[in-house]
C-alpha cells in the first residue's frame, strides 16, 4: 500500500514556533442544546441563579490554578455574571414567561452584538464562553473536558476559549490548530506566554483533519503539513530537537543564582509589559517583579479601567510573584503612547511634555484611582508603587501625599489597605543628578529614557540611533550617582529598561554599583548567564 501524499495548507500565525505528532480533536465546545422542561417564572429565577453560581465556581477554580493575565481574564467574566446591565433583562424574560435558558442566550448574544456589558475589557470570544458554560449548567449538560491526552497531541478544534484552552493539559500536547480565530484573541495571547505553537484558520475542513494523523504544525512559516514525508519529518525534528536543546540550555541558567564571577549576587527582577507573559515562568527564578508597566491596562480601544479591575490585576501579580516584592509603575502615557481620552492631542513636542508623572498629576480623578486599587492590593503583599518621569522634588512629594491620603480614605471607610513602599524613576538627567534632594523608599533608573535625554537623540530616530549608547560615559557617570546615593541611604537601585538585558552592557552596569536588574521574562537566562561571566571587582 503506498504511502498517502505530503499535503500543506496555509494558516494564520497566532502564536510561534513548530510541533510534530498526532492530531487530537476536541469535542465541540459550543452553545449547549439539551432539552429542557421550562418550569414558573420563580423556578426559572432559581435555576438560573443556581446555574451562574456553578459556572462561577467552575471559573474561580481555573483562576486559582492559573497564571495573572488568564485569572484576570477569568475574573472579568465572573464579574459579568453579576453586572444587572447583563441579568436584568434576563429576569424580566423569565418574568414574563420566557425559559431561562434562551432568555440567558439571547441576552448574551445582544451583549456580544452590541459589546454591552460594564467590563469593556469582556470581548466578545469571553462573553461567549461565559454563555455556553452558565447553559451547560443550566441545561443540566456538564461541559466535556478535553480528557487525558495522548503525549506529542496536536489539539485540533473549531475554536477554543480562554477557559477551555486552561482545562487542557499543555504540558503533554504540544501544539494547537484552531478553524477560527484571531491573532489577538485572549487564547492566542495565552499561547503566546506559555510557547504554545498555534496555527488559526487553516485552509482546510475540520473533517480533512482526522484524529490521529500524523502532522506537523509550523507555525513559523505558516503552515500545517498533513502525513509530512520521511524527509519532511526528518528536518522538522531536527530542529525542533535544536530549539529544545536551547530550551534546556536556559532553563540550567534560570535555575541558577545570579552570581558573579568574583562572586557577587545580582538580584533580577522581570519586567511586565501584560500577565500574560508570566504564563510560562516560575517565580523562583528571579527575585520578583521589578517593574510592571501598568499601561497595559489602558489600551486605546477599551477605555479607562475602574479601580475595581486594576485592583483584581494587582492582587493577581502579588499571587503569582507568592511572597516577592512586586514593584508597580503608575500610569506612563504621552509622548509616544497616547491613550484617548487622557493624554492631550497636538502636543508640539510631547516626549517632553504632558506624560509620566506629569499626567498623573493633571489628571487626579484617574491618578488617585489607581493609587486607591494599587494601596487595597498591597494589603495582600509585598506591592511597591513607584513613579514614572520625575523631574522635581516637589512632584514626587506631592505623588507620595496624594497616596498617603487615599489610603488614610480607605482605612476610614473600612476597606483594607497598606500605604507600600513609594519609590520612583530616574530617567531625566535633573533627577539623577539632584538625587540627593530626593526622599525615595528606593530608586529605579530607567536606560530608555535617561539615555534619549542625556545624549539629545530621540530613541525612535533610526537616524540618531547609533547615538543612543547607554555605557556613554556622561551615562554611567549619573547611574553611578544613583547608585552611590543609594548605598549611602542604604535603599535599593535597580535598573531597567533596554541596557538591563544587554549582554554587553552588563559588566560596565555593575561596575557603576547597579546590583539589581529588571528584565523581560524572555531575557532571563540570557542576563543571569551575562552575570555569571562578569567581574566586578572593587570598582565600587
Amino acid at each position: 500500500m503506498s504511502r498517502p501524499l505530503e499535503r500543506r495548507f496555509t494558516a494564520d500565525i497566532a502564536s510561534p514556533g513548530l510541533a510534530h505528532g498526532a492530531l487530537h480533536v476536541l469535542a465541540g465546545t459550543g452553545c449547549c442544546t439539551a432539552a429542557r422542561v421550562a418550569g414558573t417564572p420563580d423556578e426559572e429565577r432559581e435555576a438560573l441563579e443556581q446555574a451562574i453560581a456553578g459556572a462561577a465556581e467552575q471559573l474561580s477554580e481555573l483562576a486559582r490554578k492559573a497564571r495573572p493575565r488568564a485569572a484576570d481574564i477569568l475574573a472579568g467574566q465572573i464579574a459579568v455574571l453579576s453586572e444587572s446591565e447583563l441579568i436584568g433583562p434576563v429576569l424580566e424574560a423569565i418574568e414574563g414567561g420566557e425559559p431561562a435558558w434562551s432568555a440567558f442566550r439571547d441576552a448574551v448574544g445582544l451583549a456580544i452584538a452590541e459589546r454591552r456589558t460594564a467590563s469593556p475589557q469582556a470581548r466578545a470570544e469571553d462573553l461567549a464562553d461565559l454563555r455556553d458554560r452558565v447553559l451547560r449548567c443550566l441545561l443540566g449538560g456538564e461541559a466535556e473536558g478535553p480528557g487525558e491526552l495522548p503525549a506529542g497531541a496536536i489539539v485540533v478544534a473549531e475554536a477554543l476559549t480562554v477557559s477551555r484552552f486552561l482545562e487542557v493539559d499543555w504540558r503533554r500536547a504540544c501544539g494547537a490548530v484552531l478553524l477560527a480565530g484571531s491573532p489577538a484573541s485572549h487564547v492566542a495571547l495565552l499561547a503566546r506566554a506559555r510557547g504554545v505553537p498555534l496555527l488559526i484558520r487553516p485552509d482546510i475542513d475540520l473533517a480533512e483533519l482526522e484524529p490521529g494523523r500524523d502532522a506537523v504544525l509550523d507555525a513559523e512559516a505558516g503552515c500545517l503539513v498533513l502525513m509530512p514525508s520521511p524527509a519532511t519529518s526528518r528536518d522538522y525534528d531536527r530542529r525542533i530537537a535544536q530549539r529544545r536543546h536551547e530550551r534546556d540550555r536556559k532553563e540550567r541558567w534560570l535555575s541558577r543564582p545570579a552570581v558573579t564571577a568574583d562572586g557577587m549576587t545580582v538580584r533580577v527582577y522581570l519586567n511586565v509589559d501584560d500577565p500574560a507573559l508570566l504564563e510560562g515562568i516560575d517565580p523562583a527564578h528571579c527575585d520578583g517583579i521589578g517593574l510592571v508597566r501598568s499601561e497595559f491596562l489602558f489600551p486605546e480601544e477599551d477605555g479607562l479601567p475602574d479601580e475595581e479591575r486594576q485592583y483584581r490585576v494587582y492582587r493577581a501579580l502579588l499571587t503569582w510573584a507568592g511572597g516577592l516584592p512586586v514593584t508597580l509603575r503608575t500610569l506612563d502615557v504621552g509622548g509616544d503612547k497616547p491613550v484617548a481620552g487622557l493624554t492631550p492631542k497636538d502636543e508640539a513636542n510631547p516626549v517632553l511634555g504632558l506624560r509620566g508623572l506629569r499626567l498623573s498629576l493633571a489628571r487626579p480623578e484617574v491618578f488617585r484611582g489607581q493609587l486607591r486599587a494599587l494601596a487595597r492590593a498591597a494589603a495582600h503583599g509585598p506591592l511597591k508603587v513607584m513613579v514614572p518621569l520625575v523631574t522635581l522634588p516637589g512632584e514626587f512629594d506631592h505623588a507620595r501625599a496624594l497616596l498617603a491620603e487615599e489610603v488614610s480614605a480607605l482605612e476610614k471607610a473600612g476597606i483594607g489597605a497598606v500605604l507600600p513602599e513609594f519609590g520612583m524613576m530616574v530617567e531625566t538627567p535633573a533627577a539623577a543628578l539632584n538625587i540627593a534632594e530626593f526622599d525615595a523608599d528606593f530608586y529605579s533608573i530607567g536606560t530608555n529614557d535617561l539615555v534619549q535625554f542625556v545624549l539629545a537623540a530621540g530613541r525612535d530616530n533610526p537616524a540618531v540611533a547609533e547615538l543612543l549608547d547607554p555605557l556613554n560615559p556622561a551615562v554611567l557617570e549619573l547611574i553611578a550617582r544613583v547608585c552611590a546615593r543609594g548605598r549611602a541611604l542604604g535603599r535599593e537601585v535597580s535598573l531597567c529598561g533596554e541596557a538591563a538585558s544587554r549582554p554587553e552592557c552588563i559588566p560596565a552596569l555593575l561596575k557603576t554599583g547597579v546590583r539589581a536588574l529588571s528584565v523581560p521574562p524572555v531575557a532571563l537566562a540570557e542576563v543571569k548567564e551575562a552575570i555569571a561571566l562578569a567581574e566586578v571587582g572593587a570598582s565600587v
